[in-house]
């Protein structure tokens, strides 16, 4: 128990930090440059558990006990005996699963964003032949370290179930930041000095002598925030072309925070 409950920690770590890396990295940003640590990682992790993950882990959960619950549920017994039948032929063929997710393997480019299929189904079939149902007609009996070796290889396949799956989520939220930057926090720099922020959408303005913070540049949104480092793109920011601007909050620089602007819809009470 205490094995498995190490691995899905260490599977949250894992996945929050591929997220982060994906999602940072598409705006040129490094994980460990700006800062996150393995709490933050537990926590982007979640960003997997959708309603749609959810649902199936429940039900690859509960498949086992199914002819148990049909029987609570007052199914005829020659119904579950069916049903239980059924799932040890499945066990059974978990050959042909490991099959389907080298064959996979082959149509990788042709999957794109279905890659995830293959190894999952390798990692699937491994784990039902280690199933009762599944050696029960084997003609020799399993050794320990054959079954642990069949574990560790199912393991690494979900751990990269979970880096295909992470990776791509980061990425398709970097982009959806990307195109709607105008709803984020927006940021306005006054300097003492003139600042190289230029950018599309970046406003100069030089408001005179005589006070203490001269420049002002706005037209910016806030990335993120960490150690009195604002990383902040200009309104009009593409990944191919434009720089993410890091602020140091100093003597010389005032960095104000304001709202962004509202979606379209958004209820206007506060």
């Amino acid at each position: 128990m205490l094995g498995a409950g190490s691995f899905v920690v260490a599977l949250m770590l894992y996945a929050g930090y591929l997220y982060i890396e994906a999602f940072y990295s598409y705006f040129h940003l490094g994980t460990f440059a700006v800062g996150f640590d393995s709490l933050e990682f537990a926590l982007r992790s979640l960003r997997l558990v959708t309603l749609p993950v959810f649902a199936t882990l429940v039900v690859l959960v509960l498949i086992p006990y199914t002819p148990e619950l049909l029987a609570l549920l007052g199914v005829p017994e020659r119904r579950v005996r069916a049903v239980r039948e059924y799932g040890h032929t499945l066990a059974r063929l978990h050959p042909f699963l490991i099959v389907a997710g080298a064959v996979l393997m082959a149509l990788w480019q042709p999957l794109r964003g279905l890659n995830w299929l293959a190894p999952l189904c390798v990692a699937v079939g491994l784990l039902l032949g280690q199933t009762s149902a599944a050696t029960a007609r084997s003609p020799r009996r399993r050794r320990a370290w054959e079954r642990a070796v069949s574990l560790v290889v199912a393991g690494v396949f979900l751990m990269w179930v979970v880096a295909l799956a992470a990776g791509d989520l980061g990425r398709r939220d970097a982009r959806r930041t990307a195109h709607r930057l105008v709803h984020r926090v927006a940021v306005v720099v006054l300097s003492t000095e003139r600042l190289s922020l230029t950018g599309p959408g970046v406003v100069d303005e030089n408001l005179g002598e005589g006070l203490r913070y001269r420049y002002r540049y706005s037209g910016l949104r806030l990335l993120v925030e960490r150690d009195h480092r604002y990383y902040v793109l200009p309104l009009g920011w593409r990944k191919d072309r434009d720089a993410t601007f890091v602020i140091e909050d100093d003597d010389s620089v005032r960095v104000e925070l304001r709202p962004g602007v509202r979606p379209h819809g958004a209820s206007t009470r506060g």
